[in-house]
């Protein structure tokens, strides 16, 4: 069952994500905004290099380039309860300016003391499309499980404590 605005404003107000803004509300998801720190390809190594954008804004964004692969995160900090998961949706209005996520959004039960890593692309050919913190760059959709697992991801998850962009901790 997917969580309503009121609902998801509860458990926002109860802990669920840090900050919570009520502006950030939409019927059934909530609005999560870009952090300052991205991970960009270096050139010479193809290495995933950190870089803070926090000096970024609206009128001064940071560029990604046509086919530019970054992973950056979300300003907001999960604790999410051991009975609800989520979903992270790119904004339609990214995805129409050129935006791509790569679908690894998925946010277990038990996702906790953590931002969350997102995988952004530019798609478009010719044009480079604008990054700054604080931009709302996706939306959550929440979900109340019909129980709770057997194994929370407070329990097994690699991605737990991570408050910052986060490669990838192996296969």
């Amino acid at each position: 069952m997917i969580v309503p605005d009121h609902e998801i404003a509860k458990l926002c107000r109860d802990g669920m994500i840090t900050p919570f803004e009520s502006y950030l509300l939409n019927p059934a998801s909530l609005d999560v905004r870009l952090g300052n720190q991205i991970k960009v390809e270096a050139v010479e190594t193809g290495d995933l290099i950190p870089v803070d954008i926090s000096d970024r804004t609206k009128e001064k964004p940071y560029r990604l380039h046509p086919g530019e692969f970054i992973l950056a995160h979300t300003l907001e900090v999960f604790n999410v309860p051991d009975d609800i998961c989520g979903q992270f949706a790119l904004k339609s209005s990214l995805a129409r300016t050129g935006f791509e996520h790569l679908l690894a959004g998925w946010i277990d039960p038990g996702f906790n003391n953590s931002v969350l890593t997102l995988e952004l692309t530019n798609a478009r050919t010719f044009k480079s499309v604008p990054l700054w913190p604080g931009m709302r760059v996706g939306q959550i959709i929440w979900m109340k499980m019909t129980s709770r697992p057997d194994v929370s991801y407070r329990d097994c998850g690699r991605y737990n404590n991570d408050l910052t962009v986060t490669s990838c901790k192996g296969l």
